[in-house]
């Protein structure tokens, strides 16, 4: 078997590769690539471990034609085109608990030398002059620090704060208030936290929704003399909103790690008095570079060679310990999301997955995603389980979720309807005992069968005498039936056939079929 192939392209610790090397991959350790040299490569790899500098864009991407997962050593995604990423059906992770202490830490540090006006104080002092009159500072006991963003390294920098006698007030729409309990913050809105807090910090992603989060029109609501500390990313703060709320005096000094433009070669805020700046040495510990790069190692590792996802921002987490156990129902699934996507025909408006029994007690992401992966190869023969959910949305197909309790008539049980215009479907299936996944129903009709290969669907009339005239036309066309699979409803009734067949059948043999008496429907399937 081939081993996973893996660049690592950015500079790392060098401990990754070794990772990558003891769970079973290859890695070449080639940086400093232009995007031009990089793009000529890539096709060689499975895997792309990078740190910031490599830039992932969709033309690297649509070069990529054997990668699997992009993997960042670091948190910030920023320079990943996810959405290309995902159309692509390439994973992209991230590790965003290796550097949360450093990076809280640098944001207190920050706090600390605008507090005191350290860095000033430092040059003068070292340029001969004693300036001890000039530098009037503030306590940062009994202040209000106002958190923007209470996620995994701002709860860090509360958790700081709070040992440091600061009272903490915490914007976040998914703060939960019981979160906020827990975290010992008050969970407040933009205009109270501003309106209550001595010092400022920044900890969310940049989204749509949160650039310039601190405008000019924002920064007017805060106290006068408020200190802002930025070690998150740039495009958070408008930098010159800022400049001029600092040199107006309503803003006592503030700190940035981050810029909107990176390399930050210039800014209106150089050389503004009150100003500090670093250049996004957030994660710029000897242990926070060591953690994240033998994390993503890991990560990438488990996801090539057992299946394991692991802080994905554009798939379900899936386990190294989990892969195993859903391994068979998530072939099963995706044998069920081809099968009704191959024979749903009307305007899909809703995809359901259900799962009941011990299927009730998995995670159930994975498996709604290799369902999605089924059904959407009607529309492409490039999807697979993580692009699947993003085509899915992009058609605007809604997705449900439900799991049962109950007790049936299967020990493990996965059902995938779809609403359509002209009326609702589904189809059942099971994993047995050795673990094979078997379909149990279909369209209401109990029917067992293995979904493999090339098939054939027919509903026809029941009647004396069929099977025989089915059998004489495929024989006539050289066609050998390898499994037979026969359910119905009642004697005389519809009947449902599955028929697996060593070759695929021709338009006109399944013409044939098509017109032999009492058929209602007849399709070619293939899995």
């Amino acid at each position: 078997m081939t081993k996973p192939r893996v660049l690592i392209s950015d500079k790392m610790d060098p401990n990754a590769a070794k990772i990558f090397e003891e769970r079973g991959c290859d890695v070449d350790v080639i940086t400093g690539k232009t995007p031009e040299e990089l793009k000529a490569i890539i096709d060689q790899y499975d895997g792309l471990a990078i740190r910031s500098s490599t830039k992932v864009t969709k033309e690297i991407l649509e070069a990529a034609t054997n990668l699997k997962v992009v993997g960042r050593a670091g948190i910030g995604v920023d320079n990943v085109d996810i959405p290309a990423a995902s159309a692509k059906g390439v994973v992209v992770m991230n590790t965003p608990f290796g550097n949360s202490i450093t990076t809280a830490e640098h944001a207190i540090a920050l706090m600390f030398a605008l507090a005191r006006q350290i860095p000033e104080a430092n040059e003068q002092t070292q340029a001969g002059k004693w300036p001890k009159n000039d530098f009037m500072g503030v306590e940062v006991t009994g202040k209000t620090l106002g958190l923007i963003g209470a996620g995994n390294i701002g709860s860090i920098v509360a958790s700081r704060a709070l040992g440091l006698k600061m009272k903490v007030v915490a914007f976040d729409p998914f703060l939960t208030p019981e979160r906020a309990v827990e975290m010992g913050v008050e969970k407040a809105d933009l205009d109270t936290l501003f309106a209550k807090a001595d010092f400022i910090t920044l900890h969310t992603p940049l989204t749509d929704q949160t650039r310039n989060i601190l405008s000019a029109a924002n920064i007017a609501k805060c106290k006068k003399g408020v200190r802002i500390i930025n070690c998150a990313r740039g495009g958070l703060v408008d930098e010159a909103a800022l400049k001029e709320a600092l040199d107006s005096g309503h803003v006592a000094g503030a700190a940035l790690d981050v810029f909107e433009t990176e390399p930050a070669k210039d800014s209106p805020l150089f050389g503004t008095p009150n100003f500090i700046c670093t250049p996004h040495l957030g994660a710029s510990t000897n242990e926070a570079q060591v953690n994240v790069a033998l994390q993503v190692a890991e990560q990438m590792a488990d996801y090539l060679v057992n299946g394991g996802v692991t802080n994905a921002l554009n798939m379900p987490s899936l386990s190294a310990e989990e892969a195993p156990k859903l391994k068979p129902y998530m072939a099963l699934a995706q044998q069920l999301g081809s099968l009704i996507g191959q024979l749903q025909h009307g305007d899909l408006t809703q995809i359901s997955i259900e799962v009941e029994g011990a299927a009730a007690e998995l995670n159930i992401k994975p498996i709604t995603a290799a369902v999605l992966a089924g059904f959407m190869r009607r529309f492409s023969d490039a999807v697979n389980m993580v692009n699947a959910p993003y085509l899915a949305k992009e058609r605007g197909f809604d997705i449900r979720e439900v799991r049962h309790d109950r007790e049936g008539d299967y020990h493990t049980l996965v059902r995938v309807s779809v609403k359509t215009d002209i009326g609702e479907r589904s189809v059942a299936g099971t994993i047995f005992s050795n673990g094979t996944p078997r379909l149990v129903e279909l369209f209401g009709v109990k029917v067992e069968a293995d979904l493999e290969g090339n098939m054939l669907y027919i509903v026809n009339q029941d009647a004396p005498g069929f099977i025989g005239r089915l059998g004489t036309t495929l024989g006539e066309a050289d066609i050998n039936i390898g499994t037979f699979h026969l359910g119905r409803q009642e004697a005389g009734g519809v009947a449902v056939l599955l028929l697996s067949v060593d070759t695929p059948v021709p338009s006109a043999t399944l013409e044939a079929i098509h017109n032999l008496p009492g058929v209602k429907r007849a399709m070619a399937l293939r899995f």
